[in-house]
């Protein structure tokens, strides 16, 4: 299991390496890395679309004809278009995430940025993403990188991972410490 892991990662790493010369190459790396985070995005909210890049029954034509269809209505630029083309062409579909994660944090270490994964239970408004981002700046000391995503489940409040380090702030976590608070009691 561990090998298969570092077989992907290391897949993936090779990838995105190829990727990001190219878009460096062309001066897109600011668009392929919009186009990949509206990917990486459209992966967490569809389960179809999970199932295609996954799906070893497909062949490689009907992968390559759904991605590109995808990337085509998305308006992915071309250099993404033609990237998740060959990727699909390669049955290697099932390793966009890692290929887009490696990409994201290759360009976060070239402009020297820390990413933090920040998720709340509704959408943020731009002056809360603003707030959270400057905290962030201020707590890392450093250029922070912010992808926000969205969990209903947290009821309220926020869960932000930097790295190996987790805050949790949710509304779900505080309820849930005072059920077993509770409990004990």
């Amino acid at each position: 299991m561990a090998s298969e892991g570092k077989g992907v990662s290391g897949l993936a790493d090779r990838y995105a390496t190829a990727l990001f010369e190219l878009a460096e190459e062309q001066k897109l790396l600011d668009q392929v890395a919009g186009d990949l985070r509206r990917l990486g995005a459209m992966l967490r909210e569809s389960g179809d679309l999970r199932r295609l890049v996954r799906s070893p029954i497909l062949s490689r034509a009907e992968q390559g004809r759904a991605i590109g269809a995808l990337a085509q209505e998305a308006g992915f630029s071309a250099l993404t278009r033609n990237f998740l083309g060959l990727v699909a062409q390669n049955r290697r579909l099932f390793a966009v995430p890692e290929m887009i994660g490696a990409f994201l944090a290759r360009l976060a270490a070239r402009r020297g940025e820390i990413t933090a994964e920040v998720t709340a239970a509704q959408e943020l408004t731009a002056a809360q993403r603003d707030a959270v981002t400057e905290q962030l700046k201020k707590a890392m000391g450093s250029k922070v990188a912010v992808e926000l995503r969205v969990d209903p489940a947290l009821l309220g409040g926020l869960v932000v991972k930097v790295g190996s380090r987790m805050v949790d702030a949710s509304l779900r976590s505080k309820l849930h410490r005072l059920q077993l608070a509770m409990k004990g009691a």
